[in-house]
């Protein structure tokens, strides 16, 4: 739980400063292979590492753990609220409603989509299940080739395995609620 929290935190932190992993391994001097583990959760740094990724991002080093400490096992959040996690060129805005969740087996997010906004060229591929659901406007699925047209109210839930993509073919805005499967590493 500890290695995945810190390197969330990492990655969502050095993200916000629109640095790349190479540009934080400079400012940092730690390597961005060993940088590349942490924010995949894949190791815990030594202190004195994650104290020069804290100093090279202008953070303290209880930021990072401050939130395993604080973790909880029931998470309450009101209509509108949750924690902005994800920006996309202002098109595209990812809230989290759960986080803080202590060791999470699934995320839950609420996806606002300007119009024509889409999730890219190509299909995704990753491991997991997705479900998602129209809160408002609409969206267009293309899922191992099939296409699905959903209006507010419709869901879908699919295998992450398959190639999936999504776009928001309307003129207006779409909000989707999404539960992913494992949690990605946001």
């Amino acid at each position: 739980m500890v290695k995945k929290l810190i390197g969330r935190k990492l990655k969502t932190s050095r993200l916000k400063r629109d640095k790349t992993i190479q540009e934080l391994a400079e400012m940092s001097h730690v390597s961005s292979n060993m940088i590349s583990r942490i924010e995949r959760g894949l190791t815990i740094p030594s202190v004195e590492i994650l104290m020069k990724l804290a100093d090279a991002l202008g953070l303290s080093l209880s930021y990072f753990v401050e939130e395993a400490e604080k973790g909880s096992t029931i998470i309450h959040t009101p209509s509108g609220g949750g924690d902005p996690i994800f920006f996309f060129e202002d098109k595209h805005q990812i809230t989290s409603l759960l986080k803080g969740l202590r060791d999470p087996g699934f995320s839950v997010f609420i996806d606002t989509l300007e119009p024509y906004c889409d999730s890219g060229e190509g299909g995704m591929v990753h491991t997991g299940e997705e479900f998602a659901m129209v809160l408002d406007g609409s969206i267009d699925f293309k899922i191992e080739g099939r296409e699905y047209h959903l209006e507010k109210g419709d869901s879908l839930g699919f295998k992450a395995t398959l190639p999936h993509s999504w776009k928001n073919n309307s003129p207006q805005q779409s909000r989707i609620l999404w539960i992913v499967s494992p949690p990605p590493n946001v």
